[in-house]
């Protein structure tokens, strides 16, 4: 069973798709990076998963029932653009609302516990509004873990946090995963981060789903490169581009790919009298992976 399936999926706005028959699968227990350029159809996707808008055309199935199913309905939570939450409130005063709105049985321990895993057990007493830009995003996510969901849909939940805060949301989110059993359906730009949690990845362009890819299939797929720098680059690069297919210089560094023998491009600069002052070998990132996705598109 899976957490989401997704088949023919369209909406409309004004006659033009947002979402046009989108397929997406998303397995129980992943944490499922959505990624797309602005204006793909990431956030109403996810609107229409929530049931915060009503599809044109299409199924949508939540652990293998309907997603208007009431019973399926309470094991989703999420946070979608912000946590709307009361300024003036204090972190405790705007989860135990929301325990109300959710008629939660026994509140005060539903708060403890989303609180202990959002890593703020020690600012329930903060007003919102005093809370920094991470603090709101994890006191969204608190609330969206309230009553135990099976499936947390975040929409852009590590965009404008800083160095600190990305990793204790990257924590937060596998904690969530490996511990409390729950799937996570995570949009994000920063594709560097989400790289370090994802184990599913959805690429989503103009409405239609391009690319449905596991990270171990990911990372099976991609290109092994040896970068390298000399004091002569141009020349350094058309000596290798004599031996080697795919030769390129990027920024500061030479490229060369599909090449595992280091010790053979060495050999074979010196013996054209370049020497090599730099050398590592590397495999091209989901960023670079999704820049070369969207390019081959573009050029189909």
């Amino acid at each position: 069973m899976n957490a989401i399936e997704i088949r023919d999926l369209s909406k409309s706005f004004r006659s033009m798709y947002a979402v046009d028959h989108l397929n997406m699968t998303v397995p129980v227990g992943s944490i499922y990076g959505f990624i797309g350029e602005n204006g793909s159809g990431k956030s109403t996707t996810m609107k229409l998963l929530c049931g915060h808008l009503v599809p044109d055309e299409g199924t949508i199935s939540l652990f293998g029932k309907d997603y208007t199913d009431a019973g399926v309905r309470v094991r989703v939570g999420a946070l979608i653009e912000n946590a709307g939450c009361f300024p003036n409130s204090s972190v405790y005063q705007n989860l135990r609302m929301q325990t109300i709105n959710l008629g939660l049985e026994n509140p005060d321990e539903e708060i403890e516990r989303v609180l202990k895993i959002v890593r703020m057990e020690d600012s329930a007493n903060i007003k919102f509004k005093s809370c920094s830009l991470g603090m709101k995003q994890r006191i969204g996510i608190a609330m969206a873990l309230l009553g135990e969901p099976a499936l947390l849909i975040l929409d852009e939940p590590i965009n404008g946090l800083d160095t600190d805060g990305m990793r204790i949301m990257r924590e937060i989110l596998v904690d969530i995963t490996k511990n409390y059993g729950c799937t996570v359906l995570i949009s994000s730009h920063i594709l560097g981060e989400l790289e370090k949690i994802a184990t599913h990845y959805g690429v989503i362009r103009q409405g239609r789903m391009i690319m449905e890819i596991s990270a171990e299939e990911m990372d099976a797929r991609a290109q092994v490169f040896v970068s390298l720098k000399t004091k002569d680059m141009s020349g350094a690069k058309a000596v290798l581009a004599e031996k080697y297919a795919d030769v390129r210089i990027d920024g500061d560094y030479i490229r060369v790919y599909d090449v595992e023998n280091t010790a053979e491009i060495v050999d074979v600069l010196m013996k054209n009298d370049h020497v090599v002052s730099e050398l590592k070998k590397n495999k091209i990132g989901l960023e670079e992976y999704y820049i070369e996705l969207m390019s081959q598109k573009e050029d189909a």
